[in-house]
């Protein structure tokens, strides 16, 4: 049976994820509040930002950029600003 969690992206009750995927405190808050489906979601932001930003990820601050833009995604409901994408309309 699968781990269920109260999503604070979605505002709802939803699949949990399997395991802690992000390291720390952080990576503790997104296991117990965030969804698969959030984090799926997620996924695919964070490698349009990666891409268009060319973001170096041995780079400190744009680890850092990247991990604000996950919190205010997944906690805070801020969407991301990446340049030339429009979001299909719900």
């Amino acid at each position: 049976m699968s781990r269920t969690v109260f999503c604070q992206h979605y505002q709802k009750e939803a699949e949990g994820l399997d395991f802690q995927l992000y390291p720390g405190e952080l990576g503790e808050r997104i296991f117990n509040n965030i969804s698969k489906e959030a984090w799926a979601e997620w996924q695919k932001k964070q490698t349009m930002l990666i891409n268009e930003k060319r973001l170096n990820m041995m780079d400190p601050s744009d680890r850092e950029f990247l991990e604000a833009q996950m919190t205010a995604f997944l906690f805070e409901g801020k969407d991301p600003q990446i340049e030339g994408y429009t979001p299909p309309e719900k």
